[in-house]
């Protein structure tokens, strides 16, 4: 059981520490953007560089939902075999962490089509701005149901004091600027965004709120489900 517990605090590290530098790499991509540094290839490398640390912590998230003890009603714990996936979509913890999961692989599709050029307007819509939005989305659904699983309730906008709470709300708030951004991303006909500044600042910001939920989530002890 001790072995468990040193297995399941490690993966909650990796993820930990996967976010961080994922959210760290966002922001100093944003920052590059709005300053004009590097040209359009720089910050869409950094970015594409976040984007492996941020689906490695989503891939690590699923892992400690598979493979946590799961309470049962009596309040013992049931431990399963390690597994590297489970389907469990009826459990709100393994939900959040898919979805989560999925979110950072569509935007894995975003940031490798930024590399292609001379898109047309059209084009960037439908390659990077829509799957933009979609994984901004999933963020946003995979934070609500993190919330309800720690809260209890499918309106969990009460406020409590345990760190899990405030790693989802740190997160939560991180998800919301970067759908502001994805949202002021959109090309217009004439080629121009709706926002560069409100993207850039969005990313930046959303970025940070990552890498601060991923610091304090270092410091949370994986408990069972």
């Amino acid at each position: 059981m001790r072995r468990r517990e040193e297995r399941d605090r490690v993966v909650n590290l990796l993820a930990a520490a996967c976010f961080v530098l994922g959210g760290s790499l966002f922001a100093i991509g944003a920052a590059l953007a709005q300053g004009d540094v590097g040209g359009p290839l720089l910050p869409a490398s950094v970015y594409l560089a976040g984007g492996v640390f941020f689906s490695s912590g989503g891939y690590a998230s699923v892992l400690l939902a598979v493979n946590l003890p799961h309470r049962r009603r009596d309040g013992s714990c049931l431990a399963s075999p390690w597994r590297w996936w489970a389907y469990e979509p009826a459990r709100l913890d393994w939900l959040a962490a898919a979805v989560l999961f999925l979110g950072t692989l569509v935007f894995a599709i975003n940031l490798v089509d930024s590399f292609v050029a001379e898109l047309t307007p059209r084009q960037a819509d439908r390659l990077i701005w829509a799957p933009d939005v979609i994984g901004c989305s999933l963020f946003l659904v995979s934070g609500h149901l993190a919330m309800v699983d720690i809260c209890g309730t499918w309106w969990p906008w009460r406020r409590r004091t345990d760190l899990g709470w405030w790693v989802v709300a740190v997160n939560q708030l991180g998800s919301v600027l970067f759908m502001v951004s994805a949202i002021a991303s959109f090309v217009h006909r004439d080629g121009e965004l709706l926002s560069a500044g409100i993207a850039n600042w969005g990313t930046l910001l959303g970025a940070l709120c990552f890498a601060i939920g991923g610091g304090m989530q270092a410091f949370e002890r994986p408990q069972a489900a």
